[in-house]
Formats: structure tokens, sequence, C-alpha cells
């Protein structure tokens, strides 16, 4: 029997360094390149994620990464559900994304509803020549036909689980954990 609440380490601090070493490669792999590639996060955890591959990127290839971040609280399905005044960021981009490779970040991929969202405010700044996925965990349950191309590592969680990314630059320490059976819909 599982206990609701049990937490359980997917990622320490060297498993998400290695898997991001990993992921900055298969970047530039997916991109052809670094001539076109853009990398945007998602807000939250995405744009620590995206800072970090850039600069993994930057120090193997020997170029800057443009980098930005979207906030998709506007473009969610479930707007009207979060309240009447939802708390909404803001959304930066480097340049215009015409004829760019963009390779979203994200830091759980689970429904794929954020990342729907993540693209339909995407191609309303441009239109990219390509647009890739790239999430640190990947933890199944999808709800709509979305796959990442880069996956970090891949979990399988059932739906009352939720997985939890910590950072080093949002909580003070790098490590996914599992938490058993108190999802709620979360990540």
């Amino acid at each position: 029997m599982v206990v609701a609440g049990t937490r359980n380490a997917l990622l320490d601090a060297r498993g998400v360094q290695r898997a991001l070493q990993r992921m900055a490669k298969q970047i530039v792999e997916f991109a052809e390149g670094t001539e076109r590639l853009v990398l945007v996060g998602i807000h939250r955890r995405g744009p620590e994620l995206t800072q970090r591959l850039a600069r993994l990127i930057e120090a193997e290839e020997g170029v800057p990464v443009p980098r930005g971040t979207l906030d998709i609280t506007l473009y969610r399905d479930d707007v009207g559900t979060i309240g009447p005044r939802p708390v909404v960021g803001e959304t930066h981009l480097p340049e215009n994304l015409d004829a760019k490779c963009v390779v979203i970040v994200d830091d759980v991929l689970y429904t794929g509803r954020t990342v729907r969202a993540a693209l339909d405010e995407l191609t309303d700044f441009g239109r990219p020549a390509r647009i890739g996925l790239c999430a640190l965990i990947d933890r199944g349950g999808r709800e709509l036909p979305i796959q990442a191309d880069i996956v970090g590592k891949t979990v399988r969680a059932q739906p009352g689980d939720r997985v939890d990314v910590f950072l080093q630059e949002v909580d003070g320490r790098d490590v996914v954990e599992l938490v058993r059976g108190e999802g709620g819909g979360g990540k």
C-alpha cells in the first residue's frame, strides 16, 4: 500500500545536472545547430531551466543562445476557473520568431494543456520554422496529443500523484520528487 504524501526522489542535484547536460546536446541536434535556435521557458521553472540549458549550449558551442519566457495565464483553457483576477506575468521574447527553431522548455509535461496554451501564445508572436518541446520530466497522463522531443527523465505517475521540481535559483536546491496520492490535478 502506498501512503499518500510519500515522497520519492526521482532526481538529485547530480541527476538534474546530468539530465540538463544531455538535454542541451539533444537541443542542438534537434535544431540542427545554433544558428536559428531560440529557447523559451514556460513560467514556472521553465525560465530557470532555459537559462541553464542556454549556458550549457553556449559553453559547448561558443555562441550566444537567444532565450525568452512565456506566461500562458491568459491562454489557458481553464482561465475562467482560476478566479476573477488571475495573476498575469510577463512574456519576454528575444526577437522575431519567424523562420526560427524555437524550443519550448517546461519542467513537467503532464496533460499537455500547458504546452497547448504555450503554442497558442507563441504563434501569436510569429511563425517559427519549427517548434520543439523540451521537458525535464515527462510524467505521462496526456489529455492532448502532445509529446516532448527532448526529455530529461520519463516516469509513470498515477493521476493522483504530483511531481515537484525544486531548482537552486528558486528553491535553494536541485531535486525532483514524486509525491504519491496528493496530486489533485497538479503537475
